[in-house]
């Protein structure tokens, strides 16, 4: 019976993905279009379609945990759902990490590296999202400082890439840079997934022999006002901010 619902699992997660991106190529290709038809405000059609984008995240979780691809729970969710003008930032173990967090937030800009724009299955969504591509540095300020005038929220995984297991894991400086230079705090999100499922090493119908288990535990803001008060310029203060981050990040 265990080997049996190993089985089961690999074809529920095909089924999950396979329907996420036949999800995905509908929602670029037909309720995008429909909503930039409909409505003309620039901002008030991301604002919908970063809504859109939460509605169909929480489907696609609750269609892996209903059929047993997964199972999850959310510590915390409503205190990251009230969250503004703030970054979010977590550790990255697995590919559905900005799945399960985002399906949390109403609002949430994102920061994506410059392929998703290409993938045929994403890039009309990201468009459509407004995310904000990692390219020009002097750009990427710019555009964060207008979202947080908006009081919009960023999702950061400071790592750049999921992490890979047992191996100890580096943050980029990108997110203590932008909180820095911004002056906005950061709100803490650890993910646990036990046993590790959808890893960067793995592919997706390699399923452990348990059913995995997703933990997204909502924790504390930083403030980053002290890391500026403490040091001279911004370079160091996000050189410090980083190493906080890393031990918030990764408790032991």
């Amino acid at each position: 019976m265990k080997k049996l619902n190993q089985y089961w699992r690999v074809f529920a997660t095909g089924f999950c993905f396979a329907t996420f991106g036949i999800g995905g190529l509908i929602l670029g290709l037909v309720i995008i279009p429909l909503i930039h038809l409909f409505i003309r405000e620039q901002t008030a059609r991301e604002y919908k379609v970063q809504h859109t984008i939460k509605f169909t995240f929480t489907l696609f979780c609750k269609l892996m945990k209903y059929t047993g691809a997964i199972d999850y729970k959310i510590t915390g969710g409503e205190i990251l759902a009230a969250d503004k003008n703030c970054l979010i930032v977590a550790n990255h173990p697995s590919l559905i990490d900005y799945v399960l967090i985002a399906s949390q937030l109403r609002q949430c800009d994102c920061l994506v590296k410059a392929s998703i724009w290409q993938n045929p299955f994403m890039k009309y969504v990201v468009q459509g999202a407004g995310y904000i591509p990692n390219k020009s540095p002097d750009d990427l300020l710019n555009q964060c400082e207008q979202r947080f005038e908006r009081g919009n929220v960023l999702l950061v995984f400071p790592e750049g890439t999921r992490t890979t297991p047992g191996v100890k894991s580096q943050l980029q400086r990108g997110a203590s840079q932008i909180a820095i230079r911004t002056e906005r705090d950061l709100r803490i999100v650890h993910i646990t997934v036990t046993p590790s499922f959808l890893t960067k090493e793995k592919m997706w119908y390699q399923v452990p022999e348990t059913k995995p288990f997703f933990h997204v535990e909502v924790k504390h803001k930083v403030e980053v006002k002290p890391f500026i008060e403490q040091t001279n310029n911004p370079t160091s203060a996000a050189r410090r901010l980083n190493t906080h981050l890393a031990e918030a990040i990764f408790p032991e």
